[in-house]
């Protein structure tokens, strides 16, 4: 399987490369911005492909090429504002759902926020409000579709070592995780053709990732 990985240049983008080039059947093409960006992926055997995720949307399609599976992974990052965040959250994301339809590529993988919920916008701080109602709509435009998606509502992510140990449902009581342990839990999801049409949140716990994915 080859996986389109879609922010590779992040934590849980490089982590995920990484982990796929560990797995005999299948391979890595990572997505990223900058040419500089290249070699860490191309040191681990991985595909680098260069796309802006504000080009048009042609562009981003052809990125889509040969791939079986794309893994959305990226994000406009904290330190911007509203229109980095509905250019990348909202409408980079509905660019790579369009891509994978247009390219033939039916299993999707969304990195979405914890909570995406109306009600989460109404109540999420002003500052981060545009961020929830960007992941509200990618998420609802991707339910939409005919895609094999998978929604991934992580926890609060940290830098700490993956424990390799989760909680995961449709609704969990708010907590942290690891970014290591984000990527294993999309390597898993990948892997298990049970979580095709499903979205769960997930944060650390007592469950290994294989058994707390198949009781989804």
């Amino acid at each position: 399987m080859k996986v389109l990985v879609v922010g590779a240049n992040g934590q849980v983008g490089k982590h995920l490369v990484k982990f796929i080039q560990e797995t005999d059947d299948m391979e890595a093409k990572a997505m990223i911005r900058k040419e500089e960006q290249a070699s860490y992926f191309k040191d681990l055997g991985a595909e680098p492909v260069i796309v802006d995720l504000e080009d048009d949307p042609e562009n981003v399609a052809k990125a889509f090429e040969g791939a079986d599976a794309v893994v959305f992974t990226a994000g406009s990052g904290p330190n911007t504002g509203p229109d980095k965040t509905m250019m990348i959250d909202l409408d980079a994301a509905v660019k790579t759902i369009e891509a994978a339809k247009s390219k033939g590529v039916k299993r999707y993988v969304m990195v979405s926020s914890f909570d995406t919920t109306r009600e989460a916008i109404q109540s999420a701080p002003e500052s981060f409000s545009p961020y929830v109602a960007a992941k509200h709509y990618a998420d609802d435009w991707l339910r939409k579709t005919d895609l094999d998606y998978t929604i991934v509502h992580p926890g609060i992510l940290t830098n700490d070592e993956g424990s390799g140990q989760v909680e995961a449902a449709e609704t969990v009581e708010r907590g942290e995780i690891a970014r290591e342990d984000v990527a294993r839990v999309l390597l898993e999801t990948l892997k298990n053709k049970s979580t095709t049409g499903k979205e769960f949140q997930v944060v650390s716990g007592s469950k290994s990732i294989e058994d707390a994915l198949k009781s989804l």
